[in-house]
Parts: structure tokens; C-alpha cells; sequence
């Protein structure tokens, strides 16, 4: 019997509801009918114009992204940019496009900030902001909530545990700020842009605080207290959509599920 659309999606936000997305989000479906029977699913982080066309090729008709194509209303539909003319695309071909934004960044269970400690290998976590908006979801308050904070199994020096996070998340460079000569122990996470954590990171005592899309004059923060470690939005992201793909396969097997082989990551290092 075919899966619809809806009924993956309704699975999905029994893990992360949607009312625990931001306001400022636009997670959901935002392309296609919910009715529609799965033929295949891609997953990735960013559903741009090369997505689609991925699907395409695998005869997918529907793609997960973590990241909403849409953020604001269009008012037009021309394809006089990315957006325009990657929803002009899906359209065209049939195929669904559905976002799982904040709302999985606010979970701790199978969450984005979960997957991230797994990767760094930390124990006894917790999340690093609680929200009191957990009730409403029917979730209890230590399971939602913004970053996390966790512990390594044995502290390592900040040069080593640097290196570590390069080689665990695959990443090519780090911005940091001052070492301070201190073992790291306790590594607080938020991935993607999570400055807004900073002073939680401080307050639990954290050594090292792991995120990305940091400001110069947001560096200065730190003020000695601990490592901000910028990593990179993609690369801070990257394993969602290997996360996606363990809770997918986890429950369903009767389509094709597949994990882009494309990079989506806007910047790019010389």
C-alpha cells in the first residue's frame, strides 16, 4: 500500500512537532498536495534548483530539506531567483517539497543538536535553553529547547579536542576565539546560527561553546570565559539529513529514500 505524503509528514512531527518551530520559520509543506502517494524521497539540507533536478533523476516526488526554500511570501513567480526557480521547478515536475526546520533543532530526542554530541562523542547531555512551550506539545520540558550541553568521556586540550571536532564534523576550518589553556570537558552545541545561546554556554560553565554564522564583534563576547568555535552553517548541519534518513528507514520501507549526493553549502573556502 502507498505512503502519502501526509502520512510520512504527520510521523515527523510526532518526533518534532511544527509548533515548536520559530516564529520567524517556515517549516511544513511548502510544495505540493499532502494527499499525493511517495514514489521516492530525497533528502538534504537546502532544496535548491540542483535538488529538484536530483529528484528528478532518481524519480523522487518528494524532497525533506531542513532548511524552508521559502522563508517569505513571493509575491511573484518568474524565476528571476533561486527560490523562484527552484518552486517553479518542483511544480513543474510534480514534487513535494516539505521542510523540517527549528522544530527539529528543538528536540532533544533524534533532534539536530543530538546528532551533532553523537558525532563529538559527548555523554550526559542536556538541553543548553529549555523552552517552557514544551507542555503545549504534549513533551516534557527537559526534552525541548534550544542547543546542548554536554560532557567528553576524558577532557582533552583545546588544540586536541580542535582537531577533533575538524575530523568528527569534517570540517576544513574552525574560527575560534583565544584558547584559554584550559582542558575542555564540558562542549555546549547549537547548530547553525546559535549566538543566542552565548550566555546560557557561560552560565552551565561550559569550556567550549560549537556553532556557527559568529560576527566579529560577537567574538569579543566570549570575554575569556570560554572557546566560541565557529564551524560553519553547513558543515554544523550536515548530518541532518543523515539523521533524517535513521528516522525515515527506522519506520517505513515502502519507497526509495535517498540522502543527496549533492554539496548545497553556499560558501566555500580557497
Amino acid at each position: 500500500m502507498a505512503i502519502t505524503i501526509k502520512t510520512l509528514t504527520d510521523y515527523l512531527e510526532t518526533i518534532a512537532p511544527s509548533a515548536l518551530q520559530e516564529s520567524y520559520d517556515n517549516a511544513g509543506l511548502i510544495v505540493g498536495n499532502e494527499n499525493t502517494p511517495i514514489k521516492g524521497v530525497l533528502l538534504c539540507l537546502d532544496s535548491i534548483e540542483a535538488i529538484v533536478e536530483e529528484a528528478i533523476a532518481l524519480n523522487c516526488n518528494l524532497i525533506i530539506a531542513h532548511h524552508p526554500i521559502i522563508f517569505q511570501g513571493l509575491k511573484r513567480l518568474n524565476g528571476k531567483n533561486y527560490v523562484e526557480r527552484t518552486v517553479l521547478k518542483a511544480i513543474k515536475h510534480d514534487i513535494a517539497i516539505y521542510a523540517i526546520h527549528t522544530n527539529l533543532d528543538n528536540v532533544y530526542y533524534q533532534g539536530v543538536n543530538a546528532k551533532i554530541a553523537e558525532k563529538l562523542q559527548l555523554v550526559d547531555t542536556k538541553i543548553l535553553s529549555p523552552k517552557p512551550t514544551a507542555a503545549s506539545v504534549g513533551l516534557p520540558e527537559s526534552s525541548v529547547g534550544s542547543g546542548m550541553i554536554g560532557k567528553l568521556a576524558a577532557p582533552m586540550t583545546e588544540r586536541a579536542f580542535l582537531q577533533f571536532i575538524k575530523d568528527q564534523m569534517q570540517v576544513s576550518c574552525i574560527k575560534h576565539t583565544q584558547l584559554l589553556g584550559k582542558p575542555v570537558e564540558k562542549v555546549a552545541v547549537c547548530g547553525g546560527a546559535g549566538g543566542f545561546l552565548l550566555k546560557q554556554a557561560i552560565r552551565q560553565g561550559a569550556d567550549i561553546f560549537i556553532t556557527s554564522d559568529y560576527k566579529y564583534h560577537e567574538f569579543f563576547d566570549a570575554d575569556g570565559h570560554l572557546v566560541i568555535a565557529d564551524i560553519g552553517h553547513y558543515e554544523s548541519e550536515q548530518y541532518t539529513i543523515e539523521l533524517l534518513h535513521e528516522i525515515i528507514s527506522q519506520k517505513f520501507s515502502n519507497f526509495a529514500l535517498y540522502c543527496t549526493n549533492l554539496d548545497t553549502n553556499p560558501v566555500r573556502y580557497f
